[in-house]
């Protein structure tokens, strides 16, 4: 009942968390929150629940590598966004996560050398990815049915790769681990519905938000084994949140972030607070005309 409960509501919730952080923020910060570990964790949680915590520990470490291939799906979808509409622009990211894990699948190397793998591969897709032009869009409100089929979407993928992991071996499985279940959910969905500038958006705080990412992988991999499952990801979720929260607060003192953003209206127009000192000159102007 707990791995079913995992499976079932961990991912979802965080893949709908997400996408309410990009509505009330914009794209920039619902980026930053998705790059969260919101699907790894679950399925790292529910390996070393089902397959024991060494099995779990080598599988983070395989998991740092996989951000490297997460990163090449983001760069290709990130560059095809302006050219392609949304389903090519998943294949082809598919694509290139699905090159990157079978370079890395027989690959094992220390888990500080894949840190460092995985954060120069955050740098060098931070420079390739296109800087998207003008303001962010505010579109229309998206239908009753968005956030569930998100939901749904990310309770999917989520379902087949931990039913999976048991014959795939832990190396295997830590590198399908940040399978771009959430990047793809919220890439397609922005693409969809505000365009591609707003998509860059979104990916270029992905990108950042996955150092946050990649220091929960490391802490688990070089502490799983010796603290066990309820410390190991305890001391992780602290690392990542700590990162994460760096980094937004980061994100929010960058002219157009996150107050910006925060005070446009339904149709986009930015709110401004009533001057009662310019009432009460209106009120005398109207005095003195009657």
């Amino acid at each position: 009942m707990t791995l079913l409960a995992i499976k079932a509501l961990l991912a979802p919730t965080f893949v709908v968390g997400a996408s309410l952080a990009a509505r009330r923020y914009g794209p920039r910060v619902g980026g930053l929150v998705g790059g969260l570990p919101v699907v790894a964790g679950p399925i790292l949680l529910v390996y070393a629940l089902e397959h024991g915590r060494s099995f779990a520990g080598h599988a983070a470490g395989g998991t740092l590598l996989g951000l490297v291939s997460l990163t090449g799906f983001v760069v290709v979808y990130g560059r095809l966004a302006g050219r392609a509409r949304w389903p090519a622009a998943m294949l082809a990211g598919w694509g290139a996560f699905a090159v990157g894990t079978l370079l890395f699948s027989a690959l094992t190397v220390p888990a500080g050398l894949a840190l460092a793998l995985a954060c120069a591969g955050f740098a060098l897709g931070l420079a390739l990815l296109p800087r998207p032009a003008g303001e962010p869009r505010t579109p229309a409100p998206p239908p009753a049915w968005d956030l569930p089929l998100r939901a749904g979407c990310a309770l999917a993928l989520v379902a087949a790769l931990t039913t999976a992991a048991g014959w795939l071996g832990p190396q295997l499985s830590g590198l399908l681990a940040p399978f771009p279940v959430i990047t793809t959910v919220l890439a397609t969905f922005t693409h969809a519905q505000r365009g591609a500038q707003d998509t860059v958006r979104l990916l270029r705080g992905m990108l950042t938000g996955f150092v946050a990412f990649a220091l929960f992988c490391f802490t688990l991999a070089v502490s799983l084994r010796t603290l066990g499952a309820a410390a190991g990801f305890a001391l992780a979720t602290a690392v990542a949140l700590l990162t994460q929260g760096v980094l937004i607060a980061r994100a929010g003192r960058e002219p157009g972030g996150i107050a910006a953003y925060a005070q446009r209206g339904p149709a986009g127009v930015t709110s401004h607070a009533i001057d009662p000192t310019a009432i009460a000159a209106v009120g005398a102007a109207r005095a003195g005309d009657s």
